[in-house]
């Protein structure tokens, strides 16, 4: 079985990931690309790493044409984008899911108070938040998935287990992050270029981050009360990667070994969690290029806290190959189909 695939604002890093990816699903057949700044240009001109892979046509962003063609869309567009296209693609029987910040949130107070007012807050209860570790029956049943921000990602698969056996103590977390440039997209910045990043590493949007309510979002449900973290992304001088390294401190009496127990219980199984070694923790490097999130972690007993480090690339795991992992859960393939490659390293 083929399923039909179109990508909305396919010009940007996150659409070549997904293009990178899909055109070696084996089930997977790309219909249409759009782009309004590209409309009427080759996608292996605009990307000539992909000749030979795709030689796809960007045109205008319309919902009816896409829909027309397509089982699946992927909304790779700007914040406050998507919910013009969204709505559309939905009523006319497509699936979507949703790489921008559109429908992470569940509640359009909150999505107001770190973007703008939200014009169809109605879908927000149904969107699915696509962190397939956390939610992955929901996945299977949805129409509308939100793909999660990879800041996100990083921070709350590192965190996920020891909240759920109430190991640290909710207040107290902090997560401190490092991106790669890739992840401000293919823009031209003056914050982003070359001659300002080389030799160079700076905190950003400190205490003012708009992945900072989604992180807590899902920190929330799992804790089952409120969870309020710092959390500070930093940029580093490389093309892609994240590292988060997220602070806590641990309840009274827990152990080390009680530590291990959670991560390794949390994640048995997991296609794309992959858990690094007694004293070992992972590099940016050994994930490049791939779906994985590699997590180590070390216990402090002199201070009474624990240090996880997660690793993730940002285009990959942080956004294009989850959102094909998301479909495969939706489409009933395998989660790792077209996804099963080793990182690349170096």
């Amino acid at each position: 079985m083929s399923v039909r695939v179109a990508i909305a604002g396919a010009s940007g890093y996150t659409g070549f990931e997904l293009v990178r990816l899909l055109c070696a699903h084996p089930s997977v057949v790309i219909t249409g690309i759009t782009s309004r700044q590209q409309k009427g240009h080759r996608l292996d001109d605009h990307y000539p790493a992909l000749k030979g892979h795709c030689d796809l046509v960007f045109t205008d962003p319309d919902p009816e044409m896409l829909a027309s063609s397509a089982d699946v869309v992927f909304t790779a567009l700007p914040h406050e984008a998507a919910m013009n296209i969204v709505p559309v693609l939905l009523q006319l029987g497509v699936k979507v899911i949703d790489l921008s910040a559109d429908y992470r949130l569940r509640s359009a107070e909150v999505y107001g108070q770190w973007y703008s007012a939200h014009k169809t807050p109605e879908l927000l209860g149904e969107a699915v938040y696509g962190l397939p570790e956390l939610h992955r029956d929901r996945i299977r049943a949805a129409r509308l998935v939100a793909n999660p921000g990879c800041y996100p990602t990083s921070v709350i698969l590192a965190t996920a287990p020891l909240l759920e056996k109430g190991l640290i103590d909710p207040s107290s977390i902090i997560a401190d992050s490092k991106s790669g440039v890739s992840g401000a997209g293919r823009g031209a910045s003056l914050g982003v270029h070359f001659c300002e990043v080389n030799e160079s590493f700076k905190a950003y949007k400190v205490a003012e981050h708009r992945h900072t309510p989604e992180i807590e979002q899902e920190l929330s449900a799992i804790a089952g009360s409120n969870v309020v973290i710092n959390f500070t992304p930093h940029l580093v001088p490389m093309s892609r990667g994240i590292l988060s390294t997220v602070y806590a401190s641990l309840g009274k009496g827990v152990v080390g070994e009680d530590v291990d127990t959670a991560f390794k219980a949390f994640y048995a199984g997991e296609s794309f969690v992959r858990l690094s070694g007694p004293g070992a923790l992972p590099t940016s490097l050994q994930v490049r290029g791939s779906n994985y999130c590699d997590l180590g972690w070390k216990v402090d007993q002199r201070t009474g806290r624990v240090i996880v480090v997660s690793v993730i690339d940002n285009l990959t795991r942080g956004a294009s190959g989850q959102a094909v992992c998301n479909m495969n859960i939706m489409c009933g393939f395998a989660e790792n189909t077209g996804l099963a490659f080793a990182p690349w390293q170096p």
